[in-house]
């Protein structure tokens, strides 16, 4: 009889509340995911956590000294990952950011190159991109990693002070020129001599990356790594 009731209340419960995966729309997956597993299988995994000297370090060879750096997925236009990213982005939903972060989270956690991490950082987004859009994504990256991987996440040690438009259609050069003094710590005994993990979305030069880290960097006895859903490299 409690199993028939237990039956019946998910099916109710299912009518009301629908739940379908995020790329195909299938009903058939956890309450706690965002994708079923067809569609987890389908994202492009990097395996950039266990490897040193991946592309997203060779980003900052000569710029700036980083401990490690992984990137989740490989981005491409018109993919699963894309249409998550805008989810994220553009669409309000904040769990897809979240949910991310736990996948990116346990890629971190079973990966010894990061082991030595003390706390996150999320790359400070604009304020009024934030206010427009509600929350920080790579904030929401940050407590999807926070909730698998127990690192402390350091809240407003690092503020954006200058608006920078889209940086989508710049070239390399526009773009580490557009992101100079845009960063400023403001937290420092929060940072000092710690291992810092930056956390964003998506690396594509690096340049905003860059202008953060090495602010952080700037700080007595700190290291830094770098992590990201996705990459376009």
């Amino acid at each position: 009889m409690q199993n028939i009731l237990s039956t019946l209340k998910n099916c109710v419960s299912h009518l009301l509340f629908p739940h379908n995966c995020l790329g195909c729309a299938t009903d058939i997956l956890n309450q706690q995911d965002l994708l079923c597993a067809k569609c987890q299988t389908e994202l492009p995994v990097t395996d950039f956590a266990n490897a040193s000297q991946n592309p997203t370090e060779k980003i900052f060879y000569g710029r700036m000294h980083i401990e490690a750096s992984t990137a989740s997925y490989y981005y491409t236009k018109e993919s699963l990952l894309q249409h998550l990213m805008v989810q994220l982005k553009y669409k309000g939903n904040k769990e897809v950011g979240i949910y991310l972060g736990k996948l990116l989270g346990h890629q971190l956690m079973n990966s010894k190159r990061f082991n030595s991490v003390d706390a996150l950082i999320a790359l400070p987004l604009n304020s009024k991109k934030e206010f427009k859009r509600g929350y920080n994504q790579a904030m929401a990256i940050c407590q999807g990693i926070e909730s698998v991987w127990q690192k402390p996440i350091l809240y407003n040690a690092v503020i954006r002070t200058i608006f920078t438009e889209t940086q989508t259609h710049e070239n390399r050069i526009n773009r580490w020129q557009n992101m100079d003094g845009v960063f400023k710590v403001v937290n420092e005994k929060t940072i000092e001599a710690r291992h810092i993990l930056l956390v964003d979305d998506v690396i594509t030069t690096g340049a905003t990356l860059e202008a953060c880290g090495s602010e952080i960097l700037k700080i007595n006895n700190t290291k830094l790594s770098i992590a990201t859903v996705a990459c376009t490299v």
